[in-house]
């Protein structure tokens, strides 16, 4: 099981960008398929994107579809969310999470979380 340190949000304007870093401590992250979560207040924890490990295709939810992109670099051990376009109901805390099953999507696949960072879009 890898440890995932994640970090980067903040508050930003909507339109504006940040970048989500989320660090892996272990020797098996290339073989991890990489995910980005989120959950705003009062709401369950939801799908962003994921970097699957055996073909490096990615997905993205719609409604981060077009504005977030989802990369890895495996020698720093490092998985990013650009996010671009920034909207208030992109508020939430946002999640990076590691699975070994190619195709996790659902939380519950997911076997290592980071510890959140908070991304508040003001309108």
């Amino acid at each position: 099981q890898v440890q995932l340190v994640d970090s980067g949000g903040g508050v930003v304007q909507a339109g504006g960008s940040l970048r989500l870093s989320c660090v892996a401590s272990g020797h098996t992250f290339s073989v991890y398929t990489m995910g980005w979560f989120r959950q705003a207040p009062g709401k369950e924890r939801e799908f962003v994107a994921a970097d699957d490990w055996n073909d490096g295709n990615t997905y993205y939810s719609d409604s981060v579809k077009g504005r977030f992109t989802i990369s890895r670099d495996n020698t720093k051990k490092t998985v990013y969310l650009q996010m671009n376009s920034l909207k208030p109901e992109d508020t939430a805390v946002y999640y990076c999470a590691g699975s070994r099953l190619i195709t996790a999507r659902a939380p519950s696949l997911f076997e290592s979380w980071g510890q959140g960072t908070q991304v508040t879009v003001s309108s």
